[in-house]
């Protein structure tokens, strides 16, 4: 896997791509034909790679009390926002602005990566993540998903694990 991270970053990769070739770990970058019609980023990856969407996670940004939160959850489910402000000792979350997520994470809506983010803002992880040896997430644009380990991800982004999806 590693050489494909090599190239990638060679070729001009994204954010989340070089911060993932920079660290040294083991990914797979995923492209595939991005649909704007298909009414979910998350389940259209899911479909088009052939993956469960238990495997496959979105990222969405919420607001806990002031502050921009990551949240990593499976597409096949929801965002907890009373367990995602919990878990980062918050007392009330809301989902973030969307465009004040873009210009925050750098990313565009529906591209949004855990990784390489413009600003680091603290991340939680599903813990449904470690029941699987490798997850996918977006690579940072639309019809690119990278594919490591839940553990690499967890410690690059220093997310706290919790269960936060439903």
């Amino acid at each position: 896997m590693a050489k494909k991270a090599k190239k990638q970053q060679q070729s001009g990769g994204t954010p989340a791509t070089v911060a993932l070739a920079a660290a040294g770990v083991d990914f797979t970058v995923h492209a595939y034909e991005h649909d704007p019609s298909h009414p979910s980023y998350g389940e259209e990856a899911a479909e088009a790679m052939g993956v469960s969407p238990e495997r496959v996670f979105k990222t969405l940004v919420a607001d806990v009390d002031g502050t921009l939160t990551v949240a990593v959850v499976p597409v096949a489910g929801q965002l907890d926002l009373k367990a995602l402000a919990s878990a980062v000792g918050g007392k009330r979350a809301a989902m973030a602005d969307p465009a004040l997520a873009e210009r925050t994470t750098g990313y565009v809506r529906g591209g949004i990566s855990p990784l390489g983010q413009r600003k680091v803002l603290r991340t939680v992880l599903d813990a449904s993540a470690s029941s699987f040896d490798t997850i996918c997430v977006s690579a940072g644009r639309r019809g690119l998903e990278v594919e490591l380990s839940p553990g690499d991800l967890a410690k690059l982004t220093s997310a706290v694990v919790a269960r936060i999806g439903r």
